[in-house]
């Protein structure tokens, strides 16, 4: 903003006064573009083959005349020379090769369909950006490209450990033999050895159950998973049974701030503070005995009034109590699923928009597109990671390669 204001103070102090309409401006505008574009191909192509326009060629390749292009803009179409060189192997970044037009149009239907918008949306979207009238249907055609991204990336290799699996659920509404019906979209994160988050794959289910989760952990087994260190879930039904079949090996932590909620979803109100207090000298102990320590003296309190809050603690004692083995850092991390739920949410932004889905590639798609714009910002370690890493290594020196 600063540089065009001082190149726009360059201007003579009269100069916009030669215009004796906007229709004069216009046209004047339109030419400056083109002549701007048209000297940054140059500029392109100067750099592309090493020496300037009516310089000295530095190689065999040289400048081989232009070819005429159009190009469509917001502001209108352009008629535009690109310059060519001899060998063909110049590739201009401002105005690509074979762009099409149809090109840049799918390219912004997908991307209004990440962030939501219905098909009749993008269709107004389109006409008004483009002038271009497209139907409802070709807007569900040209997102279709989406499913086979989805495929080469729920099929792509994944690193042989990974230290924290995080796995949850988000329900969506799908239409189904003309009823709707209540369909979730089951999400595995992942944190890898470099301190990274990555998602590793989604599946669609109406139901949880363990052979639902032994096909989709299985699935993570093919695509190159052999060891995880810790899952962590919300008592998701029958993924802790399938996590120790095809992950023998790993520590499955249950979610402490579900537990809590269904512990208190049963007690009155004006009570709940007190129960709570009680509940937290368990999940806030130091170590696991303490913990046990901590509920019995809470059984004794409230097993009468509450049995079935510590029947429900009794019933998984095990699972809600293996984060205390480990270090403060990594219990952060595995006492509850905030990491995926804070996901979670972020593809709720990107498909409020649609309360129901017409079929299970329409959620599919809308998730994978949520999902990979939240991943974009996932590039670096997670905080702490130095120590996080240590600790790692130090609970498990056979089992990873942690890399700093």
């Amino acid at each position: 903003m600063e540089e065009t204001k001082k190149l726009l103070d360059q201007l003579p102090a009269d100069f916009f006064k030669q215009f004796k309409d906007s229709s004069s401006f216009q046209s004047f505008m339109d030419a400056l573009f083109k002549r701007g574009v048209e000297q940054m191909l140059e500029a392109e192509l100067d750099e592309h083959l090493g020496y300037e326009k009516h310089g000295s060629a530095s190689g065999s390749n040289t400048r081989n005349g232009k070819n005429s292009k159009t190009i469509k803009t917001t502001k209108g179409t352009y008629q535009i020379e690109v310059p060519r060189d001899r060998d063909g192997s110049f590739t201009p970044q401002l105005v690509p090769k074979r762009r099409r037009m149809i090109d840049q149009i799918e390219d912004v239907v997908i991307s209004f369909y990440a962030k939501g918008m219905s098909t009749e949306d993008i269709s107004r979207q389109v006409n008004e950006l483009y002038g271009v009238s497209i139907s409802n249907a070709t807007v569900s055609n040209i997102t279709e490209r989406i499913l086979i991204d989805v495929g080469e990336w729920q099929q792509r290799p994944l690193d042989s450990v990974y230290l924290i699996l995080w796995l949850d659920g988000i329900v969506f509404k799908v239409r189904k033999d003309n009823k709707i019906i209540n369909k979730s979209i089951y999400i595995v994160c992942g944190l890898n050895t470099r301190g990274q988050k990555e998602v590793l794959g989604l599946w669609i289910n109406e139901q949880e159950s363990a052979s639902f989760w032994t096909k989709a952990l299985t699935d993570l087994r093919a695509r190159g998973v052999s060891d995880v260190l810790i899952a962590c879930s919300d008592n998701l039904q029958g993924l802790t049974s399938a996590i120790k079949a095809i992950f023998p090996g790993a520590v499955t932590q249950l979610c402490i701030v579900h537990q809590i909620r269904n512990s208190l979803r049963r007690v009155p109100y004006k009570m709940r503070p007190e129960v709570a207090k009680g509940l937290k000298s368990i999940y806030e102990a130091i170590d696991e005995k303490t913990a046990a320590e901590a509920f019995i003296n809470f059984e004794q309190k409230w097993g009468t009034i509450y049995p079935y809050i510590c029947i429900s603690w009794k019933n998984n004692w095990d699972n809600l109590t293996h984060f205390l083995n480990y270090p403060l850092e990594i219990r952060k991390l595995i006492y509850t699923t905030n990491m995926i739920e804070n996901l979670n949410r972020n593809v709720r932004k990107f498909t409020k928009n649609k309360t129901m889905f017409p079929d299970d590639s329409a959620v599919i798609k809308a998730v994978y597109l949520a999902v990979q714009h939240v991943s974009k910002l996932w590039t670096k370690a997670i905080n702490y990671w130095p120590t996080i890493a240590s600790q790692f290594l130090i609970l498990y020196p056979q089992r990873c390669q942690i890399i700093f």
